[in-house]
């Protein structure tokens, strides 16, 4: 009879290869946060060219409590840096996200919420990617109405960002399906090809 006591029977065998065995390399693509030509898809994309006009945009927090307790929500959320609105012509809501005022004071830098640019008034600018175009929302909204003007800009200089990076991204794949490649004729012993590479 075999007793647990015994150290050979209540111990796991060990095997040195497999605990400590480099990790295989996965072949996983992520996807890309940009769409190669962001500009012309700004350009040509019907909800683009709709929202890019100036229209009718309105807050659409909170829309259950009474128009006291909603101002002073969009006024706390403004300076906590967020706040939801929609384009009225469109139903389209967006979720803007932007630096917040220090204390509910406007700091000189900060452009992306100004309480003092116009009495009664909050100026808003929020950059963010939008259908995997990178866009900046601009606009005002009435502290007492809670309505207001707003629209959606390309944002040049985010795109520069984002285009670098996604052609940074698409280099290392295609390195990465480059070394997949040799080795995988490395253990066939078949001639190159290169079918598989991406293209920008």
């Amino acid at each position: 009879m075999i007793s647990m006591n015994d150290p050979a029977v209540g111990m796991l065998p060990f095997d040195g290869i497999g605990l400590y065995e480099q990790p295989k390399t996965r072949f996983i693509f992520k996807m890309p946060r940009v769409v190669p030509d962001q500009k012309a898809k700004f350009e040509s994309d019907e909800l683009f060219r709709r929202l890019s006009r100036e229209s009718e945009v309105r807050f659409t927090g909170y829309r259950d409590r009474p128009t006291e307790e909603r101002q002073i929500r969009f006024q706390n959320g403004c300076r906590e840096g967020h706040t939801e609105v929609a384009f009225v012509a469109t139903g389209t809501n967006m979720q803007l996200v932007f630096t917040p005022s220090t204390n509910g004071y406007h700091i000189p830098g900060n452009r992306d919420c100004d309480f003092e640019k116009e009495h009664g008034k909050v100026h808003i600018r929020s950059h963010f990617i939008m259908n995997g175009v990178c866009v900046r929302w601009r606009g005002w909204i009435d502290l007492e109405r809670l309505d207001g003007v707003g629209c959606l800009e390309f944002d040049e200089e985010k795109a520069m960002v984002e285009d670098a990076m996604l052609r940074d991204q698409i280099e290392r794949y295609n390195q990465r399906l480059r070394e997949f490649e040799e080795k995988q004729r490395a253990y066939r012993g078949q001639p190159q090809d290169h079918d598989l590479e991406y293209a920008y």
